[in-house]
């Protein structure tokens, strides 16, 4: 792996935000969750589809606050235009739990 200089890293915008809206998205390739999230005044709302029903249903990511990278540009994921990446990191058996913090921070807040 290449190493990355700090303003490299400056580059990627990660924020936090909640979720105020979750739907099964059962036409996609593989199983996956539509989520809206609210990052606050500057960012608003985006949406994004992740690949998490292994430890996640729509009901219980409601309001849940997920880290996500919010300056990619928007991707097509089926029917589904994604403007964010949500983050999160591979359990044992490679599905994916989402990143969050620990405790609750402002919406939009930036990853430094």
């Amino acid at each position: 792996m290449s190493g990355i200089t700090f303003d490299d890293f400056l580059k990627v915008d990660i924020r936090v935000g909640r979720v105020v809206r979750a739907e099964p998205y059962p036409e996609a390739r593989k199983p996956a969750i539509k989520m809206w999230i609210d990052f606050g005044g500057e960012i608003g709302e985006r949406k994004t589809s992740a690949q998490v029903t292994r430890h996640y249903t729509p009901e219980a990511l409601i309001g849940r606050q997920v880290v996500a990278v919010v300056n990619f540009p928007p991707r097509q994921i089926g029917t589904f235009m994604s403007e964010v990446l949500a983050l999160g990191l591979p359990d044992a058996d490679g599905e994916v739990v989402l990143l969050s913090p620990d405790q609750p921070v402002p919406e939009g807040g930036r990853m430094h």
